[in-house]
């Protein structure tokens, strides 16, 4: 395997010559908040932070970076593993196709150990530590053979981390014939059900081509130095505590990983977080979208979205337009082809109710937008009131950041348990429906819609809650330097970092 990298250099003027390296999944949902900690740690710390990973995730990394952080490109035969030669993340590909990609990256192993080798010779020390993703295990022995340590960081929140961790080490559902049952690390009353479990957990026995790759993976991330945790340690409180008692190693949640100005709660303009998510196909003008928003009332938008990475059958795409439509509620929907047809092909009409969108279109009801579009600058807009989502930990944080309810259909990863923890712990959520195969009828959608958007009853305190968790996230990113008004996030991170190097003069005495 042959190594690319620009070589690593301490950045001029910096306070430190420090270095740290970063391992992300190859999936976007993990490279942005990857790339939002090393805009982090450089900008409070000085330190130099370069990010490995594959040429086309660093080309997408480096389109949406500054100068500040450095990449380091890690060679990756994917040909024999049943990919597309351009198939280095997640994007675009089947669940089935996820794990071939998963599996695939061990084999960055040998390169990334090759990069580290040649940071000690250049710089004459390893790294102050590497910090990789919680399914690539494997760098926490790469970080000991070169005399550092390696920290895990999860991308998701702290619930959702344990639940997904617990289930693939433990597989509880396969020692019970009840649908419910408790899960190791949590407490008696967060019970599961079977269907919280995608497909491939409640087929995993402990031999197939998941738990091969999950199982080591997070049991060798368990051995990690620490772990970074995208979440607030005000709005977790079970599950950091569960989270905690569970992997016995210190914990850091530094969350959420979001440009400052929307934590901040600026009035959004036209491009503003767009570098956040550089390297999309906007489905139409991010002009057009504000535009639109600015014509409705102050939160009586619902914006409906499933991520890059998920998408619903054609019947439930129908049974959603009804319900949409039904309500009478303003909508924006970011739409893709539906579940069995190519993610990256053109939209058909067909796959709605017929003159669906030349009626809402008309009444100034509904957008539709192909593909992709600008959600910082929806979410944050003050008339979006409330978000159709999958559950995706980024638009979860994304959305309670701004006070936003969510109405939830999880579908995949830690989805679901996620969505258990909106609307048992948090209070800001409720359950339109569960999975992909589940039923859903254009009623219940309409139903469900109407009773969020309501300004009281159930609609107005998830969004009181909701506006109470954003007033938490704003002041645990407070930046303050001086004194105690310093967010507990920001504290977290001073805390990681000073515990790394404390194991580092450990390590050199």
């Amino acid at each position: 395997m042959v190594l690319q990298h620009p070589p690593p250099t301490s950045m001029e003027g910096s306070s430190s010559n420090e270095h740290i390296v970063m391992l992300p999944m190859m999936a976007h949902g993990h490279l942005i908040p990857f790339l939002s900690l090393a805009r982090e740690i450089h900008r409070r710390k000085g330190f130099t932070v370069t990010i490995a990973s594959t040429p086309l995730n660093i080309q997408y990394l480096r389109s949406t970076a500054g100068t500040e952080i450095k990449f380091a490109e890690l060679s990756f035969g994917n040909a024999d593993r049943g990919l597309l030669p351009d198939a280095e993340n997640t994007e675009n590909l089947t669940l089935d196709q996820i794990v071939n990609i998963f599996s695939a990256s061990e084999r960055l192993e040998a390169p990334f150990r090759q990069f580290l080798s040649e940071i000690v010779e250049k710089e004459g020390k390893p790294p102050l530590c590497i910090i990789s993703d919680v399914f690539l295990g494997w760098a926490v022995g790469v970080a000991e053979s070169m005399g550092t340590v390696n920290v895990t960081f999860t991308t998701c929140g702290a619930y959702g981390t344990l639940a997904y961790m617990s289930l693939w080490l433990n597989l509880p559902h396969r020692k019970t014939e009840s649908e419910e049952f408790t899960l190791p690390g949590f407490p008696e009353r967060c019970r599961f059900h079977i269907s919280h479990l995608h497909r491939f957990v409640r087929m995993a026995d402990g031999t197939d081509s998941w738990s091969r790759f999950l199982q080591p993976q997070i049991s060798n991330s368990l051995q990690s130095f620490g772990c970074l945790c995208n979440t607030v340690e005000e709005i977790e409180p079970l599950g950091l505590e569960c989270l905690r008692k569970f992997m016995k190693i210190p914990v850091w949640p530094i969350g959420p990983l979001l440009p400052s100005a929307l934590l901040k709660k600026s009035p959004a303009s036209a491009g503003q977080f767009y570098k956040h998510r550089a390297g999309k196909k906007p489905g139409m003008s991010m002009e057009k979208c504000l535009e639109w928003l600015d014509s409705q009332k102050p939160n009586s938008v619902l914006y409906v979205s499933f991520g890059s990475q998920n998408s619903i059958s054609e019947s439930h795409m129908k049974e959603l337009a009804s319900g949409l439509e039904g309500s009478g509620i303003p909508f924006i929907w970011v739409i893709r082809p539906p579940l069995g047809f190519d993610f990256r092909g053109e939209f058909r009409s067909e796959w709605l109710p017929e003159g669906f969108e030349q009626r809402t279109t008309e009444k100034n009801q509904g957008l539709l937008v192909k593909n992709w579009a600008p959600q910082l600058e929806i979410l944050s807009h003050k008339s979006t009131g409330a978000f159709v989502s999958h559950c995706g930990w980024n638009s979860v944080m994304e959305s309670l950041s701004q006070g936003v309810p969510i109405i939830g259909w999880p579908m995949a990863a830690e989805q679901t348990y996620n969505s258990k923890m909106l609307v048992e712990e948090m209070g800001v959520s409720v359950e339109l429906t569960r999975g992909l195969q589940s039923e859903i009828g254009g009623e219940e959608v309409k139903r469900v819609i109407k009773m969020v958007m309501e300004e009281k009853g159930k609609g107005g305190e998830m969004r009181k809650k909701a506006a109470e968790i954003a007033e938490r996230i704003a002041a645990a990113t407070n930046d303050e330097e001086e004194g105690d008004d310093k967010g507990s996030s920001i504290q977290a991170l001073d805390d990681f970092v000073s515990a790394v190097v404390r194991k580092r003069r450990e390590i050199r005495t």
